[in-house]
């Protein structure tokens, strides 16, 4: 232990811990911008520099440990000078167009310049021009780039693909694509980790809202929206709400009152995934010798673009059921439409998603169960509808809760865990286990494999059947158990990948808090929802039950084939 003095303030630390991780022991915030713990403390933006007795120096306090008897002082007039020449002199290289940007009100770079009274920048304005693929769903404004190299090592140290990189030097020094490719063709996943991390707006998520607009303000067009499971973590933080203090009805009420004309929850797709996907896991173990194993889900567009980029050859390991977005687009185009005598091409459905990749996923040309209209026409993430409610000057919490449409708004416990990593796999085996068994298994049988990023592995024993099972998320993770399973280290009958840490929870398109990283706390709420729910596996949806009664058949049928399954080699 070290003992030090920090604004007057006696603190006693273990060795090893950083002048800003003692600081906020103590209850002092220091300013930071390219800090992130364990993936950035690099003191590249030199807003955190703080004045050491007896050095000559500033000190950069994300990246310096406390010494035995040091005293700081985090805010003397030298470290206020100098925090206040930096931010202006990044602020004449930053586009300040700030009420028109997407992260206006959420920005940090605009928070500290506020809390330092910075009126003026004194220095020329330069700002980087750049031009950029405006249809891809990740969408870089060089202008607002201030070099903080958090989106280059989120990258490639978490996600470990290594699209950006740093290029040039001295003023010059900027970020880009590595190898100078056009971002289709740099293997990014578009999870969207780059634009979370980003602590101002230079990097973002394609905004779709006008061309929702445009269907809302269409008397011929009719409106159908999907709410992923994640989404009702973690909207009401858009709105500065508390997650209880709002529900998932007054979001459908909502909705409702902007214009949508059906609200329905991707929980019933889930739950038709799981009995598509569960039957598939089934048929395949029946088989083992035709397979390669393990099989993969497929529910992650992110994982699924990593995949087909990083091991092309093990792209048959997918499962061939469609994630729940699409298989909801699909169910909507054709047994909805029918049931309201509405053609498919006068319908419009729009998915509200926690990640940026399902924008790309239902552009993919063979997402599309007639051939001729896309499964799912748009994708707004969480970030994006909220903008509309609060363009709408709607007081969500006010609102009386609305009901879920019907057919297609019914959803039990096991679909609600699908926005947590860990949460597929558990619903899955749910349904598995009944399938093989004929009988339930206790909800909280397989929760072994919840948890964030590492990973985690459970063996079950169904009906003859030994199922080695894991389940990891970020990309950088999936790459270790992919290399693990090459060598033969290891070996799984069945895994979950989700792109982003945490799962869907922690998605590209959910609202951010800089510093702060949320999955772990949304995944929680989505648990207590499932231990709430009297349905607790996707096999009793009853929704789903009338699908395949109706129309399907049953799971793996000819009609379900054409209708729920892909085959991802087949993506654009």
């Amino acid at each position: 232990m070290v003992n030090a003095t920090i604004n007057g303030i006696a603190v006693t630390v273990p060795e090893g811990t950083t002048i800003m991780e003692a600081a906020e022991q103590v209850g002092i915030q220091i300013p930071r911008l390219c800090y992130l713990k364990g993936i950035n403390e690099i003191g590249a933006c030199r807003i955190c520099v703080v004045e050491v007795e007896g050095s000559d120096q500033l000190v950069t306090s994300c990246n310096h440990y406390v010494e035995e008897g040091m005293v700081v002082q985090t805010n003397s007039p030298r470290a206020r000078r100098s925090r206040k020449t930096t931010i202006q002199l990044i602020l004449s290289q930053h586009n300040q167009d700030c009420p028109v940007c997407s992260r206006n009100g959420t920005c940090t770079l605009q928070d500290i310049a506020g809390r330092m009274s910075i009126l003026s920048v004194p220095f020329p304005k330069e700002c980087e021009e750049y031009s950029w693929d405006d249809t891809f769903p990740i969408i870089r404004d060089a202008s607002k780039c201030i070099k903080c190299m958090r989106c280059v090592n989120i990258c490639e140290k978490v996600q470990g693909l290594g699209v950006w990189e740093v290029i040039n030097t001295g003023y010059r020094t900027t970020i880009h694509i590595r190898e100078n490719l056009p971002i289709r063709e740099a293997g990014c996943a578009a999870c969207g980790q780059c634009v979370t991390h980003c602590p101002v707006g230079a990097l973002t998520v394609r905004r779709d809202g006008n061309a929702v607009f445009d269907a809302l303000d269409d008397p011929g067009i009719t409106t159908v929206v999907q709410i992923a499971p994640a989404v009702r973590a973690a909207f009401a933080e858009s709105l500065g709400l508390d997650r209880d203090q709002v529900t998932t009805g007054q979001l459908v009420a909502a909705l409702k009152k902007i214009g949508f004309d059906y609200v329905f929850d991707t929980n019933f797709a889930a739950d038709l995934t799981i009995m598509e996907e569960g039957s598939e896991l089934i048929e395949r173990l029946s088989h083992k010798d035709r397979y390669q194993w393990p099989m993969f889900t497929s529910c992650c567009p992110g994982w699924v673009r990593f995949l087909r980029s990083e091991y092309p050859d093990m792209m048959p390991q997918l499962s061939s059921a469609k994630s729940p977005q699409q298989m909801f687009g699909a169910v909507a185009k054709t047994y909805f439409a029918e049931k309201i005598g509405v053609s498919p091409d006068k319908l419009c459905v729009i998915s509200i998603m926690p990640c940026s990749a399902k924008k790309y996923e239902c552009s993919v040309s063979c997402m599309s169960a007639d051939g001729s209209t896309p499964d799912v026409d748009m994708v707004m993430i969480t970030r994006e509808i909220m903008r509309f409610v609060q363009m709408a000057h709607i007081n969500v919490a006010d609102l009386p809760e609305q009901p879920f449409d019907s057919p297609l708004g019914t959803g039990t416990g096991a679909a609600v865990i699908f926005g947590a990593s860990g949460g597929v796999m558990e619903a899955a085996l749910r349904s598995a286990y009944f399938l093989l068994m004929g009988k339930n298994i206790e909800p909280e049988a397989f929760k072994e494999v919840r948890g964030l990023t590492e990973r985690r592995e459970l063996t079950v024993e169904v009906a003859g059947n030994q199922v080695r099972c894991a389940v990891v998320s970020s990309l950088g993770e999936a790459r270790k158990l992919i290399e693990d399973v090459r060598s033969g280290k290891c070996q799984y009958e069945f895994v979950e990948v989700m792109a982003c840490p945490g799962g869907c929870s922690g998605g590209g398109g959910q609202p951010i808090k800089d510093g702060e990283e949320r999955a772990s706390v949304r995944a929680t709420k989505l648990y207590q929802l499932d231990a709430a729910d009297k349905l607790r596996y996707s096999h009793e949806n009853p929704d789903v039950q009338a699908l395949y009664k109706e129309y399907l058949g049953a799971p793996m049928s000819h009609k379900a084939h054409e209708l729920l399954h892909t085959d991802q080699r087949e993506w654009d």
